[in-house]
């Protein structure tokens, strides 16, 4: 058995799983003076780690199971790096490091699942009635038992059985669960329910599944910056600049916007001051890169608040007044220009 721990990632399908792959494998070795952990990336796309010192494998068809379920991959992977190497933490690819994971690794020890957080009680988590009568049937409901997040999932080999478990947990409840995206993480966390102890840890590492879009263009930003060098000095310097804060303009000049936009119809206001988050320009080069963001964010959340989609007509009307053209200013044109292509994209059949 192989006592030098594995930092392992899963990334298949589009483009932007493996470019986040990349910048949270970046982002371990840049926390890391020393590294006494190899990584491991289970892809269907080798090529694009070859600048990376990693070990990449093919992923099993197999192991989707017999419900073609893709998070099932997850700790089919994990088990396969266990049967050989004593300590190994799969870590998601919409993650970045704050410290090292050598501190991860720490706190993977016999008898204990680490997973990203610790969620509410699997009871008090809203979930459909129809599902959890289905578990409590079959005796798996448990009012003391704890969602986890599977962000991160760590496990001593010793313990490795916990993901025979959730995977048989998957094949057999997976039509019960009628689609809950959570599914694989409740499966996790009844397998490991009174036999491992939880344990966490947010303040290693940053998963921004919450406000992914944001985060994605960031990400996005660095990559086009470094896709050649993943590794120089400049690109693992330039990590230490992508924060887990959202962009916003500074307090004072949100609190001008704010009165000014008074002027503004109420039903527009709102979206005048998102898009104005994305017309400010900041000092860090990744939050600059959140701008096209912003911008779409203010036109989603204009038509959730108002339960239709906002027609050509009326987005122009709402672009071109006075104060957002005023406040905007040269970013104005950017704009209307990227609203009004997105808007005409989503109006084609």
């Amino acid at each position: 058995m192989n006592k030098r721990p594995q930092l392992v990632y899963l990334a298949f399908g589009a483009d932007i799983y493996q470019f986040e792959a990349i910048f949270s494998i970046a982002s371990s070795l840049a926390r890391s003076v020393r590294r006494d952990w190899d990584i491991q990336v289970f892809t269907d796309a080798p090529a694009l780690y070859a600048g990376l010192p990693v070990a990449t494998h093919s992923i099993s068809p197999q192991w989707k199971g017999p419900h073609d379920y893709h998070f099932r991959i997850k700790h089919a992977a994990l088990q396969e790096v266990l049967r050989e190497h004593e300590i190994a933490a799969l870590v998601d690819t919409d993650t970045f490091f704050h410290e090292s994971p050598q501190k991860l690794f720490d706190r993977i020890l016999p008898g204990h699942l680490l997973c990203n957080s610790i969620g509410s009680k699997l009871v008090d988590a809203g979930h459909s009635a129809t599902f959890l009568a289905a578990l409590e049937s079959n005796g798996l409901l448990d009012s003391t038992m704890r969602q986890t997040n599977s962000g991160v999932i760590g496990l001593h080999a010793a313990d490795s059985i916990v993901l025979e478990r959730s995977i048989a947990l998957m094949d057999e409840h997976y039509s019960a669960a009628m689609g809950v995206y959570t599914f694989e993480e409740i499966c996790l966390a009844l397998a490991a329910h009174k036999r491992l102890a939880l344990r966490e840890c947010p303040d290693l590492l940053h998963h921004y599944w919450s406000r992914k879009a944001h985060f994605r263009a960031k990400v996005l930003a660095w990559h086009d910056k470094h896709r050649d060098t993943p590794t120089s000095e400049l690109a693992l310097r330039d990590l230490h600049d992508v924060s887990v804060q959202l962009p916003r303009p500074p307090q004072p000049l949100r609190t001008l916007q704010k009165i000014a936009t008074l002027a503004v119809p109420p039903e527009q206001r709102q979206f005048t001051r998102e898009s104005l988050y994305g017309c400010y320009r900041y000092s860090n080069e990744f939050d600059r890169a959140c701008s096209r963001v912003w911008w779409e964010k203010a036109l989603e959340n204009a038509e959730r608040r108002m339960g239709d989609r906002l027609n050509m007509h009326t987005l122009n009307l709402w672009l071109n007044h006075p104060v957002l053209r005023t406040l905007a200013g040269s970013f104005h044109q950017d704009l209307t220009r990227h609203l009004g292509a997105l808007r005409a994209e989503g109006d084609n059949p």
